[in-house]
């Protein structure tokens, strides 16, 4: 069993709701990274989606695209990536760490290269943005014989035979994207994500996180009323704007306190 799905597990076992808040790697500087990575773990983070900086994130909204720009601009890579999971585990052996971006800097190392890298410094899991389940059955057999999961994401549009993909190629869990837009949205549709939980559980067979478009603790709390975990993203980039380097540890910290307490104050999860 790797760490996500014994996380997922503990976390059922407990009648809790994951939290995985996502930063990007080296914004806002690669000094901050590891310090703002403990940040996120001291606030109640069961999993950290730790971003993978890239030049043309079409996923992502401008909160998140200004954090790449930023740490593409001090020099990040997805070298630099890996070493930074990896000083985070001489401390931290229990946290589990997706990496989170796109395909092109993978093809550039190389998948089985990447892999290889990505499960020596301790990676759990990977989700590839621009990877269509159906089209990277070889990439997902290669982490998974490595130990890492292979996240996909499903959408309000995605058709049934994209779920069927995502049981095939993906473990550990599935990222349910909110919304018809980029990361940092706002119109997030309470009903319709309560809707299609329970067909992706039913017909993926995983844990179902659900992210983009929750900034605050009463949204967070009401998607946790459905879900296995809140994934939070662009929220937290804009705390760490405006608090600048030296306030940003202390600032996303209380943030994230915020969110656990309120999935903490759910009753036990649907099923």
């Amino acid at each position: 069993m790797s760490r996500i799905q014994s996380c997922f597990e503990q976390l059922r076992a407990a009648g809790r709701r994951g939290l995985i808040p996502f930063i990007t790697a080296g914004d806002p500087s690669p000094e901050a990274s590891l310090p703002l990575m403990h940040a996120l773990v001291d606030g109640g983070a069961d999993i950290i989606e730790l971003g993978v900086p890239f030049s043309d994130p079409m996923a992502d909204g401008p909160t998140i695209q200004r954090a790449s720009e930023r740490a593409l601009a001090a020099g990040m890579s997805l070298r630099k990536v890996l070493a930074l999971v990896e000083a985070f585990r001489k401390t931290n052996t229990t946290t589990p760490v997706v990496l989170m971006g796109y395909a092109n800097p993978i093809e550039a190392m190389g998948a089985e290269a990447f892999v290889a890298a990505a499960a020596a410094v301790g990676v759990d899991g990977v989700l590839v943005v621009d990877y269509p389940p159906q089209e990277c059955v070889a990439f997902a057999g290669i982490a998974k014989s490595a130990g890492i999961d292979p996240i996909f994401l499903l959408a309000p549009t995605s058709l049934e035979s994209r779920f069927d993909d995502v049981a095939k190629a993906g473990s550990g869990y599935i990222y349910y994207v909110s919304l018809k837009g980029v990361t940092g949205s706002a119109k997030l549709d309470l009903d319709e994500v309560a809707q299609r939980i329970p067909l992706i559980r039913e017909r993926v067979g995983m844990p179902v996180g659900v992210g983009f478009g929750i900034r605050d603790a009463e949204t967070a709390k009401a998607v946790g009323a459905v879900a296995d975990a809140v994934v939070i993203g662009s929220r937290i980039i804009e705390e760490i704007e405006h608090a600048g380097p030296d306030a940003a540890v202390a600032r996303v910290t209380a943030f994230l306190r915020s969110i656990r307490e309120a999935l903490d104050s759910l009753g036990e999860p649907r099923s």
